[in-house]
């Protein structure tokens, strides 16, 4: 075989190749269920002949002729399969998220034209169902989990016959390059949802770049749990594909300690905001040790914390990292399955110092930076070390272009930027310029091409007095304290720069403990004297590392964490800012009272 044009070629890739064992695996009934390369491309061809047979293809193989299959499941070996098999037979699959609203459910369905859904389970399927009557393109709904009056995935693959199977090559044969693979609807944190247009070119090119910033190697595992449904994890779940790792698949957010240590993955993929709380757990282990332990614990610690990349840190530094990581960090690399190589983070900028320390444990942390319209990679830093830099997103990726705008933002061109919004050639036209995508980020390139992100172009404030403030790397810097858990800074046409602050409940009732502050509610924890006047220190000594403008003048502590669920946070753990500042409003106005 050729080299690969279309994502689903990864099949045929490995069969002529080196077919894997393992290619997929994920737990059913409490036991891992593997599926080898030759079982999936068995199931992935039933499941399109199923397709062809429920009336699921191509139709004119416009964008707009084509048949679309929305699920909303998730991360699960089936998830994949169901991918493979809607591109093989020119259809287009759409992703949606499992916790999406039913409103904006609603648009996507109707907007896409989606004809058929599959969904993980019954609470989704009846999330659809509810929809079934107001969406008239939608015919059918299959469920991966047994559901009580719902028709089940295998019915699909029970309807594959000898002859539907031979019409399967040379309808794939017909898809091209530059086809449209998939339509990712987002959200982010403003709006209507926009139909992502990504083209095979478009997330291959994006995989076959990114490959040679992954560690080398045979018969490597990963474990998935960043939602498939984003472009960052599906890009990375077919690099895995083409090159040959196993892909498991954790039950869920909550189980991913325990899958870690069942699965000894050599990778896998996150966002800042699990690499933090993976971090305070190491932490708050580290502060329940005494004596000699604790010493050693933090003696290693404030050793990772001056750990510096590419550059000589001389004989005795080197020999205390090692002592470190025999004795302390070692137990860090055991919590993750004893056999990481490297971790990639991206969806929202990471704390250096994580980065630092993690890595200093010989735990890699390579972040990257790209869009769901970039496919999504534009830069990474890479496992090789003189690929990665402290305090940037990494080397721009081969193939793709950066140019900074004349007011900082972020431009990118290459075969990774999408075809288009899905039936919207004026937001289209509104983002890409002369084939230029506009990121909406802010940023500055090195001489030797590595990207550093210094804010969102949309959340730089201005105060009342003029002055513009780029929130993030303050509130990145904040969330160094162990007592700050999330922080978001607020301050757009106001006389000061102010901050809503989440503590981090258990450090702070540590704390409280340990300073004979009595046992109380969160709420009345939080309007302690003696805790607000640790919080002013706080702020206090960070606003050192910040300009006049930027510091923060006045706070007010909250005693819930943002999450998904109560709506302050995107599916991928991004701050959604309008929903906390209307949701805090009071706070805010107390404040600048």
């Amino acid at each position: 075989m050729t080299e690969p044009k279309r994502l689903f070629d990864c099949l045929q890739y490995h069969l002529e190749r080196k077919p894997l064992e393992v290619m997929l695996a994920g737990k059913e009934a409490g036991q891992w269920k593997k599926y080898s390369t030759a079982d999936v491309k068995n199931i992935v061809d039933n499941l399109s002949a199923g397709l062809l047979n429920l009336g699921i293809g191509c139709g004119d193989m416009t964008p707009e002729g084509r048949d679309k299959v929305a699920v909303l499941c998730k991360n699960r070996p089936e998830w994949i399969m169901l991918d493979l098999a809607v591109q093989q037979v020119g259809a287009v699959l759409v992703p949606v998220y499992p916790t999406i609203n039913v409103n904006e459910l609603e648009f996507v369905l109707k907007d896409a034209g989606v004809k058929m859904v599959f969904v993980n389970d019954e609470d989704l399927f009846l999330k659809v169902l509810s929809l079934k009557e107001k969406v008239p393109s939608l015919k059918d709904i299959f469920t991966f989990e047994h559901v009580a009056n719902a028709k089940h995935w295998k019915e699909v693959t029970a309807l594959s016959t000898p002859e539907l199977l031979k019409q399967i090559k040379p309808i794939s044969d017909k898809i091209d390059y530059e086809d449209l693979a998939t339509i990712i609807y987002t959200s982010g944190t403003t709006g209507t949802p926009k139909g992502v247009m990504l083209s095979h070119r478009n997330i291959l090119s994006n995989v076959m770049a990114s490959m040679p910033c992954f560690p080398p190697g045979d018969e490597l595992r990963s474990l998935s749990f960043l939602p498939l449904n984003h472009i960052f994890e599906r890009m990375v779940s077919y690099l895995y594909l083409f090159r040959g790792t196993s892909i498991y698949y954790a039950e869920s957010l909550d189980t991913i300690a325990d899958n870690l240590k069942e699965v000894k993955p050599h990778m896998f993929t996150t966002v800042p905001r699990l690499l933090e709380k993976v971090y305070d757990r190491i932490m708050q282990k580290g502060n329940e040790l005494t004596g000699t332990k604790r010493k050693l614990f933090f003696w290693a610690h404030s050793l990772a914390e001056k750990f510096e990349i590419n550059k000589k840190q001389g004989m005795l530094y080197n020999f205390k990292l090692t002592i470190a990581n025999n004795i302390i960090f070692s137990k860090w690399r055991e919590g993750l399955g004893n056999h990481i190589k490297c971790i990639v983070t991206g969806g929202a900028a990471c704390q250096v110092r994580l980065i630092r320390i993690f890595t200093a444990a010989r735990i890699p942390v390579m972040e990257g930076y790209g869009l769901t319209e970039t496919s999504p990679v534009i830069a990474v830093n890479q496992y090789p070390e003189k690929g990665r830099m402290f305090g940037t997103v990494g080397p721009l990726i081969n193939g793709v272009q950066v140019k900074i705008a004349e007011d900082g933002e972020i431009l990118c061109k290459g075969p990774n930027v999408m075809m288009g919004y899905y039936k919207r050639h004026d937001l289209t036209a509104q983002d890409i310029v002369d084939g230029w995508f506009h990121t909406g980020d802010i940023g500055m390139l090195s001489e030797n091409n590595f990207l550093k992100i210094t804010d969102r172009k949309k959340e730089l404030f201005k105060t009342s007095g003029g002055k513009y403030v780029a929130p993030l790397a303050i509130e990145n810097k904040l969330k160094e304290s162990p007592f700050i858990e999330q922080v978001m800074l607020i301050g757009a046409d106001r006389k000061f720069v102010s901050a809503l602050i989440v503590p981090s409940i258990p450090n702070l009732r540590d704390w409280a403990r340990k300073n004979n502050i009595s046992d109380t509610g969160n709420d009345d924890l939080l309007h302690n004297p003696k805790v607000i006047e640790l919080f002013k220190e706080l702020v206090e000594s960070f606003n050192k590392f910040f300009n006049h403008v930027e510091q923060v003048k006045k706070f007010e502590l909250l005693s819930n964490e943002w999450s998904v669920d109560t709506g302050e946070l995107t599916p991928k753990m991004s701050l959604k800012r309008k929903v906390v500042i209307e949701k805090y409003r009071d706070a805010i106005e107390r404040i600048y009272s």
